[in-house]
């Protein structure tokens, strides 16, 4: 029941129709057993009274009721359909969006394709269950109340050797419903681990191909399949057993009606019509019985994939607004870092006792041997974590004190791994200023030195870009990403190795168009060529998650510290990250 208590909100909208249903269905019910009783009459008509007037009567009627039970049914069903594919494309929509409010922690504690398979594959075995199972229960149980109800008008006798199978049914279900639910939460886990396994194997095809891993990943996904197969053959097993059983059980009951009743008809106390009726309604009953053991078993099987789908729902952000946040108005730009301390995993800090303090319009360098901790300074200016301890804050107020999407449009983040989405170079360009017009796009791209490439492409701007951008090189991938930066013309920015993908005729295009962005706006970017490094007004120098040097690159360069072996060490190497 708790199942169909978490859905109600998302079955309420669609009440009036579902109960519509619910009224079709108990129509086809109840003119199947009309039809059955009917039918014995007609049996004693034709057998024993021999009357063809009446016959002739009977079947008109006969007839009527089958049509009025196929427009019944023909209602019933696309009603039951239409409200289940609405409810189920709701849920995965709320499902979907209750995603987006997650932070980034959230993502990296899980993998991308066991939340696909809770989206997709979970919520597909929930959705008969949610609307076509209560439909499918108004039917059976009106088969089982108005069968019920003539079988004892009829001969209560025989009603009662139905009537004993019920006890018998129950324990049965509880007992093979147990194991029928252990095996299904584990099939949907197997799936999940498959689905994820599979997803991980095709984005990183090159570098399996790359790394002659093709054979090893082939054996991974066969021993996942099988033991998924194993499961699935178990269950299937406790399947061929349990319905055979009820099935059993249940003409077992019929065929002691059959031996009672016939005796009751050889010694002149039951017509034959009224048997033929009485066997007929213990058929029907059959249905409510069989169903039931259906439904118990598909309420069991969805267990699992409800437990695993409101796990998400009931996930909450690890940042969110606080209560009383305001949004920013306007922002100046003056970024502090005062005593941070932060670790993705609590136990373990990545960062120590942290602060610094960058003026509006100043461009901060974060420098530090790998590990340092720059990234992770990158993901708390963002606000994707909040600080363990001390506080971030923006024009004297704690980051925590306004609201998320308002901090957000402030600042502009280009990543080292750039990110693309499937469709057009113009819509990644716009991708956080929507309603931007094509001039606009272009002008940014032309900032970006995007222009000229993505104009010698066949479709233009019109180009779609591939799954992940894979159409495109990484070079010019960075570029369009530094265009979709540029429009959205944030007061800070954050770049995070946001030229390393380019060459060096690129670099220098982009960094001419980043300097003319970064005019006016603060800017923290990790750096990984010296000609950045030596323009910034700040650089930070970290080591170990500690702040252990900053000033300005003469500065660095004077105290022989940390900054002055790290710039040495690559003066005769290719430029490279640091």
């Amino acid at each position: 029941m708790l199942i169909f208590k978490r859905f109600l909100p998302f079955v309420r909208p669609y009440l009036g129709r579902l109960m519509l249903a619910g009224l079709l269905v108990s129509g086809v019910a109840a003119i199947n057993l009309a039809l059955v009783r009917l039918a014995g009459s007609l049996w004693d008509i034709v057998t024993v009274q021999h009357d063809a007037e009446q016959m002739t009567q009977s079947i008109g009627v006969f007839l009527a009721l089958v049509v009025l039970q196929g427009l019944c049914s023909m209602g019933h069903s696309y009603l039951t359909a239409w409200v289940s594919q609405n409810v189920i494309a709701d849920f995965r929509k709320h499902l979907f969006a209750h995603l987006q409010t997650l932070t980034v922690s959230f993502f990296s504690r899980r993998r991308t394709g066991e939340l696909l398979s809770r989206l997709m594959s979970d919520v597909t075995v929930i959705q008969s269950l949610v609307t076509e199972t209560p439909i499918d229960a108004v039917k059976q149980l009106v088969t089982f109340v108005g069968g019920i109800t003539f079988l004892l008008l009829m001969n209560w006798q025989l009603c009662l050797l139905i009537l004993i199978l019920l006890p018998l049914l129950v324990v049965v279900s509880k007992l093979f419903g147990r194991r029928l639910k252990s095996l299904s939460t584990s099939i949907q886990d197997h799936t999940a681990t498959l689905s994820t396994l599979a997803e991980e194997v095709i984005s990183g095809i090159r570098i399996v191909k790359s790394f002659v891993q093709a054979q090893r990943e082939k054996d991974r996904f066969a021993d996942q399949v099988d033991q998924t197969l194993r499961l699935t053959l178990s269950r299937a097993g406790i399947m061929a057993v349990f319905i055979p059983v009820i099935s059993l059980m249940t003409f077992s009951s019929a065929t002691a009606v059959l031996w009672y009743g016939g005796r009751q008809v050889i010694d002149g106390t039951v017509t034959p019509g009224d048997l033929f009726a009485f066997v007929l309604f213990a058929g029907i009953l059959i249905g409510p019985f069989s169903a039931a053991a259906r439904v118990f078993t598909q309420i069991k099987e969805a267990q699992g994939a409800t437990e695993r789908v409101f796990e998400i729902l009931d996930a909450q952000p690890d940042i969110d607004d606080r209560p009383g946040a305001q949004p920013l108005v306007t922002v100046q730009g003056h970024v502090r870092m005062e005593n941070v301390t932060f670790g993705y995993d609590p136990r373990r800090s990545v960062l120590s006792n942290l602060s610094f303090d960058a003026k509006p319009g100043e461009l901060v360098a974060l420098v530090g041997p790998t590990g340092a901790g720059k990234t992770t300074v990158i993901n708390l200016l963002h606000r994707f974590y909040d600080p363990i301890e001390g506080r971030l804050t923006i024009d004297g107020r704690d980051l925590r004190d306004v609201t998320l999407e308002s901090w957000y449009r402030q600042i502009a983040l280009v990543p080292q791994e750039t990110i693309l989405f499937g469709g057009t170079i113009l819509d990644n360009i716009r991708y956080g200023k929507m309603e931007a017009e094509e001039p606009a796009v272009l002008e940014a791209s032309q900032a970006a030195h995007a222009h000229n490439f993505i104009t010698n492409l066949p479709d233009g701007y019109h180009t779609l870009v591939g799954e992940k951008g894979v159409n495109l090189s990484g070079g010019q991938r960075q570029r369009i990403a530094i265009a979709r930066a540029i429009l959205k013309n944030p007061r800070t920015l954050l770049l995070d190795e946001a030229t390393s993908s380019l060459d060096t005729d690129s670099e220098r295009l982009v960094q001419e168009a980043l300097q003319r962005l970064m005019v006016g706006r603060t800017t923290f970017v990790v750096a990984h060529r010296l000609s950045t490094i030596q323009r910034a007004d700040r650089i930070l120098v970290l080591d170990k998650g500690q702040l252990v040097e900053q000033g300005t690159h003469v500065q660095l360069l004077e105290r022989k510290g940390l900054y002055h072996y790290l710039y040495t060490i690559r003066l005769n190497e290719p430029p490279q990250s640091y």
